[in-house]
């Protein structure tokens, strides 16, 4: 069972990649003249070619990043910055003893799984010092003083990237988008100075996390007016929220679904063009409605046929 759908964009997110660039002309030998034609064709061929191997149903298989926000953090300019970094300092020993097992809580049973240390979580967690932010100003300009406009004033930096503050660190859980949906995974807890959330960093050692399954594309020439999909931002029950990558003078882009009882495929359109186009790649949030709750079910690129990941914070 299956459904397709297609809804408008939203506004544009760009960021530097490579050129997405391509003709507009008459569809090649056996790719339709259809462009949401194309889409579905494409997408039931990537359907039936899913084959993600047991430990997607029996493992652990995590679907975002390790690094959770656990409540809203209320982020300043500088605190996102340096948590999107990984700029942090320790102001607590941490217990460098490793934990016993620990319990994934999945919706259908639970897995017993090994831990790693909280100091090992945070080396993971913590990527380095920050370099210096010159241009960042800590408070409004300096006025100019009382006698004139032209008398010099100072144009050195006021403030320095600064890292976050770690004040407490206990082992807890966070809630993970997984292979197998939502589950509750055991986490070291950080509690940081500079923000309301905690971040949780996942305690599941290496050798109990499973790989994503290589992707297997169908063998047919990707139709060029296709557009694949980057990322997950959001799923709120059927509403699904992804970034479509699109050239820079793309046209007329429209994101699409198609929806199985095992999974969801979804991709996008566009009109290329023809002309010159700068070195450019957006990336565009765009939602779709789901005919049911996601769950479980995988999100598949239609391009690539790559599992698609919940983007970070």
């Amino acid at each position: 069972m299956r459904r397709i759908l297609a809804l408008l964009g939203l506004p544009l997110l760009m960021v530097s990649a490579g050129c997405a660039q391509a003709g507009s002309g008459p569809a090649g030998p056996g790719q339709p003249t259809d462009r949401h034609q194309a889409f579905e064709d494409r997408a039931e061929a990537v359907a039936q070619q899913w084959r993600p191997g047991a430990v997607w149903t029996t493992g652990y298989v995590p679907l975002q990043e390790p690094t959770v926000l656990v409540g809203d953090p209320e982020f300043t300019e500088e605190t996102k910055l340096a948590f999107q970094a990984g700029w942090y300092r320790q102001q607590v020993p941490l217990p460098s003893g490793k934990p016993g097992d620990g319990t994934i809580g999945f919706a259908d049973k639970e897995l017993r799984v090994p831990l790693i240390s909280a100091t090992e979580a945070y080396r993971q967690l913590d990527q380095g010092d920050p370099p210096p932010c010159p241009g960042r100003p800590k408070g409004p300009s300096i006025p100019p003083p009382a006698d004139g406009p032209d008398a010099p004033v100072s144009s050195e930096a006021q403030v320095s990237c600064v890292p976050l503050t770690v004040t407490d660190v206990e082992l807890g859980s966070a809630t993970v988008r997984t292979t197998r949906g939502e589950a509750q995974v055991p986490a070291w807890l950080f509690t940081v100075e500079e923000i309301n959330a905690v971040v949780a960093r996942v305690a599941v050692a290496a050798d109990a996390i499973g790989a994503l399954p290589e992707p297997v594309p169908p063998t047919a020439p990707v139709p060029p007016e296709l557009i694949s999909a980057q990322d997950i931002e959001s799923v709120d029950g059927t509403t699904l929220n992804f970034r479509l990558g699109v050239g820079s003078c793309d046209t007329e882009i429209t994101p699409l679904v198609q929806e199985h009882d095992h999974l969801v495929v979804v991709g996008g359109t566009a009109v290329r063009s023809t002309g010159i186009c700068d070195d450019m790649l957006k990336l565009e949030p765009v939602t779709v409605a789901l005919r049911a709750p996601l769950g479980a079910r995988p999100v598949l690129d239609v391009v690539s046929a790559a599992p698609l990941r919940l983007a970070g914070n």
